[in-house]
């Protein structure tokens, strides 16, 4: 595994993390706590010591599944990031809840799922920018900040061109940025990581295999499941996503080479991106996206060692 530090925030991150959105059900499948005890086992073992996940990933269930683990482990090995903004109300379904007092339950939740009494990166989760220049949310923030329940503060991004947003990340103390990047979307390469770099923000790229359409495993017209989230895609679009894969794994992926570690290892040479949080359903996937840690380079402006 290799280690990059984690913009202003200064911790110091594997390359490849776990994003556990799928442990709450809406990605084709139902976790038991011991299919992501064995998940996070083997991230451990490879040394992977970043797990993303969020309030609305099942009403707090990932937190519960992540906690259920860290309760029996070290909590110190792990940096836990979450985020705060939505109320899960069922699958594909939820409220949005930016407001400083519903944020307090929020992250009162949160801590009691994860079983932990602080949180390592807590994230202003996809809202807009109303909520986002509530500056009574980001006072209160602050103050739990001080207190020590929160170490850093960051803001995952609906829209990867939204500059109002990360142009404002250090007025209010947001040290990180969370936004869609991935071969197939390459919008934040315009506007948003300059800013990312200018302000020293750590960079966390979200949906780096495309929800999936990089692994290389689906070819046009494939089907996704009822309670797969992605069976709520458009069709045409999905199929004109496939077919763009098709070419990229024909003209640019090396011949031998893993299309999902390749997409990985793209994503990690951009200058401003520190990690990359791609969902895993199994052990064997974790396994494969840690070794798209071997390509990325040992010169990229925030490489450490650990």
């Amino acid at each position: 595994m290799k280690y990059r530090r984690l913009g202003k925030t200064e911790l110091i991150v594997s390359v490849i993390g776990v994003g556990t959105w799928q442990f709450g059900g809406e990605w084709g499948q139902d976790f038991s706590q011991p299919e992501v005890d064995r998940i996070l086992d083997t991230a451990h073992e490879l040394g992977i010591n970043l797990i993303d996940t969020a309030e609305c990933y099942g009403d707090h269930l990932s937190e519960q599944l992540i906690g259920g683990y860290l309760k029996k482990n070290r909590r110190t090995d792990w940096i836990i990031a979450t985020k705060f903004g939505h109320h899960f109300h069922d699958k594909f379904s939820r409220t949005n809840e930016y407001s400083a007092a519903a944020v307090q339950e929020q992250l009162e939740k949160s801590l009691r799922a994860l079983q932990t009494d602080y949180i390592d990166l807590y994230q202003f989760h996809s809202g807009p920018d109303e909520a986002f220049d509530n500056d009574e949310l980001w006072t209160y923030l602050d103050k739990q900040v001080q207190a020590g329940t929160i170490r850093h503060l960051g803001l995952s991004i609906a829209k990867n061109d939204n500059l109002h947003q990360v142009g404002g990340a250090s007025r209010v103390n947001a040290q990180t940025i969370q936004v869609v990047y991935n071969r197939l979307d390459r919008k934040p390469e315009e506007a948003v990581f300059a800013s990312c770099v200018e302000q020293d923000l750590g960079v966390l790229a979200r949906v780096p295999l495309a929800s999936g359409y990089l692994s290389g495993k689906y070819k046009p017209g494939a089907v996704f499941a009822g309670n797969d989230v992605r069976h709520r895609h458009d069709p045409q679009h999905v199929s004109r996503l496939l077919e763009e894969v098709a070419r990229i794994k024909e003209s640019e992926v090396p011949e031998g080479m893993d299309m999902a570690q390749w997409a990985l290892a793209w994503c990690l040479k951009h200058p401003a991106v520190t990690t990359v949080i791609p969902g895993s359903k199994s052990p064997a996937q974790v396994e494969a996206n840690a070794k798209a840690a071997a390509y990325a380079s040992d010169d990229h402006p925030q490489a450490r060692v650990k």
